[in-house]
């Protein structure tokens, strides 16, 4: 999750901050953000809460051009 990740360092949040605002462990963020854990839709909601936009405007991309 490319995107997230620019995004969260944009803002001057660390992986831990991430973590801490979404009530879930580094590990669990950290997985989110390399693509290695499956995003559900509600935690993409409070992804993007934390940075005021909607899901589909940090993640939409990346999944279209997941399958190429």
């Amino acid at each position: 999750m490319k995107y997230l990740k620019e995004i969260r360092l944009k803002e001057g949040l660390s992986m831990q901050e991430m973590a801490n605002l979404l009530k879930i462990s580094k590990t669990f963020y950290w997985q989110i953000e390399t693509g290695n854990r499956r995003l559900s839709y509600g935690m993409a909601v409070k992804i993007a809460d934390i940075f005021q936009m909607k899901p589909d405007d940090i993640f939409l991309e990346e999944w279209k051009n997941k399958d190429e």
